[in-house]
């Protein structure tokens, strides 16, 4: 009887009544959005938008992926390796300035600077007399991917919603106006580029545009589909008397890939528009769309009176009443939507933005930064059962290795292949900006890393054997010839390089070296796998000792490089040499007890303040130490509510639209921030699953379903009064499986396709 009662728990905790979920499932507001920061984003990828949801206007800014400044060209500055002994022996004689002076005229990219990510258009739609309203609502539904609003005016109900669809490739509005005949309005459409051309049809709006400092060229159509009556005068449309109306939106550019700019956007647009479905049609096949993604994945934790806020009251709350759980698992789950709504197969990656951007000057160029920001995009994407929305970072990184094996050979006389620490949409790889923070030798490194985790979290050997261990090789192989003996300590050290963006042109900083290791550990386990590259692997496992090695400095520090010159009293937001707790895995409590005292007393150190993408990563950081009040503090901070974009001086934390504040708005908090959540609730990187190892007290009971761990094991659980209640394992690959959970352990071999059922004290039933 009591085996029948657990069972029967267990079966209830697996399908927890879907309402109590769905309830946190949406963001809402109870007024339109005033600010760029307050408005609410759909996306499929290509296409994406922030719908304001006004009233007597509504606004919605869009954007189209590949618009961008710029045009094909190298950044590799020919000749600059001859440059790169002198650098090096500068640096060795403690000569910094000149080193830096040296690489400023002779080493850096040709350009200096990369490209800028482009806001394509705005559309506009008025309606009059709509002044007046009540009962206003808007929304994001995160189980459904669309964005909604609803309001009464004039004693009638008004309704849109807004989506972007991934099979259509386009974004739909559908207006509803109630009553019959009661729907007026009219249409326009505008872009801040200097170089632009509205142009109408009856039916149709039509907006080409030319970046300024580019040859990209743009053209965004928008084609509606009403009941009601339609005229067009001077690019503006309007519609009388209708009960409803669709507006289908399409956009292209003539971008066809780095090296090519010959695309036909109207060919695009056009054949678009012509096979898109009907509204009622196209919201079917973008929910089943939608949901094969976001479904896979749930999390429930407790709601509290505070829940039922909107959103924006919600997080102001949180700040002084920190006892609603179930924000958590919205923040995990806006996440979850972000990822898919701006990286699906087919795309490119997400950017500095995600693919949200109204500016044309944007903040860092809303481009690629690699030392940190488009790899903390991707961390929550394989443990929250998106690897799909993984690949268009595998199919950059495949013209990065181009690119950037050709400033390998200009800038270091070495092959493989490397990126510095940023790229775009043309793929730069070479150092940029300026000689103390922009040669930075490890961002292809890291990203490379990237392919092996996806390989660790899906065991997909065919995606090892045929795009991640070539793609690996070719970065490690660089490495193999830049690393150079330091005359000093005898060890092989990074030259020249820096710590993200902190103390300047150095050699051998911390952070290159753990993440050089790494990859190459990754490749011998590769080929070891695959059973291939004998010589290589050999080659590879020989170098790893002789990298220097992490040090502890007076101050108890992990040392940010070779030289123990850390400054206790700076509160910089990189902290890059603690890269081996996270992501990376070489300093772990059971091994390397002394630098991870030393890692944890670099970040006390550098303090609990931050910016919004460096709190999401003092979040991890905090889980892998074990400490899950101090990783819900870095929460709390995170959660932090900022005001929009004419507020420039705040600390970190989130907008109104959840948003992660740098300020300004970078879309890679809320990537880490959700992945530091998950940490504390499963750790996998040790080769076991650890079960709530970093559980803090303000997260007594939950659970998790669709939680996937390296080895492809994917995972239900369910906790309460801060104690395991069960565990369900489905085994996707039939790999043995280590479980932990406190000081219980457990391992079983698995047949792939199967289930494993485990109470509290991992006792199976």
């Amino acid at each position: 009887m009591k085996r029948f009662i657990l069972l029967l728990c267990i079966q209830l905790l697996i399908v927890l009544p879907a309402f109590c979920q769905n309830r946190n499932l949406k963001l809402w507001y109870k007024q339109p959005a005033r600010e760029w920061e307050e408005a609410l984003p759909v996306g499929n990828g290509k296409l994406a938008a922030m719908v304001f949801g006004g009233v007597a206007t509504e606004h919605i800014q869009f954007n189209e992926e590949t618009l961008w400044t710029g045009e094909p060209r190298s950044y590799a500055h020919k000749g600059a390796g001859k440059y790169l002994g002198q650098i090096r022996t500068l640096l060795s004689e403690g000569k910094q300035k000149e080193a830096e002076t040296l690489a400023t005229k002779e080493f850096m990219g040709d350009p200096v600077r990369q490209m800028a990510y482009q806001p394509f258009g705005d559309l506009y739609i008025d309606f009059p007399d709509h002044e007046n309203f009540t009962e206003y609502k808007r929304e994001l539904d995160l189980k459904e991917g669309i964005s909604k609003v609803r309001y009464k005016s004039g004693n009638n109900e008004y309704s849109r919603e807004v989506f972007a669809s991934y099979p259509s490739q386009a974004i739909y509005v559908k207006i509803n106006g109630g009553k019959a005949a009661r729907l007026n309005f009219s249409l326009r459409m505008d872009a801040l580029h200097v170089n632009k051309k509205v142009s109408g049809a009856k039916n149709e709006l039509t907006l080409n545009v030319k970046v300024d400092k580019g040859v990209l060229e743009g053209v965004a159509r928008v084609k509606i589909i009403t009941d009601g009556q339609l005229s067009e005068v001077n690019g503006k449309i309007t519609v009388k008397n209708a009960t409803s109306a669709t507006l289908v939106l399409a956009a292209a550019t003539t971008y066809v890939d780095y090296k090519s700019v010959n695309g036909k956007p109207v060919e695009k647009v056009s054949r678009v528009l012509k096979t898109a479905p009907l509204y009622d049609e196209a919201k079917k096949l973008h929910i089943a769309d939608y949901q094969k993604l976001f479904a896979k994945f749930s999390l429930d934790l407790p709601l509290k009176a505070s829940s039922q806020l909107p959103t924006d009251e919600r997080l102001r709350q949180f700040k002084s009443n920190p006892d609603d759980p179930a924000f958590l698992a919205l923040y995990v789950q806006y996440a979850r939507y972000l990822l898919i709504a701006s990286s699906r197969p087919g795309t490119h990656p997400a950017n500095l933005q995600g693919k949200w951007n109204d500016k044309l000057n944007p903040s860092w160029d809303s481009k690629y930064t690699v030392n940190i920001n488009t790899e903390m995009n991707y961390w929550p994407v394989e443990m929250t059962n998106l690897s799909e929305c993984h690949l268009p970072l595998f199919e950059m990184l495949k013209d990065l290795s181009k690119t950037g094996a050709e400033v390998a050979r200009e800038h270091y006389n070495a092959d493989g292949w490397l990126v510095h620490h940023n790229t775009d949409l043309w793929r730069g790889a070479a150092p940029i900006n300026a000689a103390n923070h922009g040669i930075w030798v490890t961002g292809g490194a890291w990203l490379s890393l990237h392919l092996w985790e996806h390989y660790r979290f899906t065991q997909d050997k065919v995606f090892l054997q045929k795009i991640a261990y070539p793609l690996m090789k070719g970065a490690a192989e660089f490495f193999t010839q830049f690393l150079v003996k330091d005359s000093k300590t005898g060890k092989l050290i990074s030259s020249p390089s820096n710590s993200p963006e902190n103390g300047g042109l150095v050699a051998g900083p911390t952070m290159d070296h753990q993440i050089i290791r790494g990859l190459f550990r990754a490749c011998v386990e590769s080929a070891d796998i695959l059973k291939t590259d004998p010589v290589f692997s050999s080659k590879l496992k020989a170098l790893i000792p002789e990298i220097a090695p992490n040090k502890v400095g007076r101050a108890g520090q992990l040392q940010e490089w070779m030289t123990d010159v850390d400054d206790t009293t700076n509160h910089h937001r990189h902290v890059s040499h603690l890269w081996g707790v996270y992501p990376g895995e070489e300093i772990i409590p059971s091994r390397t007890p002394e630098l991870l005292s030393a890692a944890k007393k670099s970040l006390e150190y550098r303090g609990d303040d931050g910016t919004g993408w460096s709190l999401a990563w003092k979040i991890n950081y905090w889980a892998r130490f074990l400490d899950g009040e101090h990783a819900y503090t870095m929460i709390r901070k995170l959660f932090n509510p900022v005001q929009g974009s004419s507020v420039k001086m705040q600390g970190g934390g989130s907008y109104p639209n959840l948003f992660d504040a740098h300020p300004p708005f970078q879309i890679d908090g809320n990537f880490g921030g959700a992945a530091g959540i998950l940490e504390l609730l499963v750790q996998s990187h040790l080769g076991e699953l650890n079960l709530l190892p970093a559980l803090p007290s303000a997260l007594p009971e939950g659970k998790v379903s669709g939680l996937v761990a390296r080895g492809a094991f994917e995972l239900t659980m369910g906790w309460k009064g801060g104690k395991l209640l069960s565990v369900v394992i489905l085994s996707k690959a039939g790999n043995k499986c280590n479980v932990r959970y406190g000081d219980k352990t457990v391992s079983f071999n698995t047949v792939k396709g199967k289930t494993y059922k485990f109470d509290g004290s991992l006792m199976g039933i």
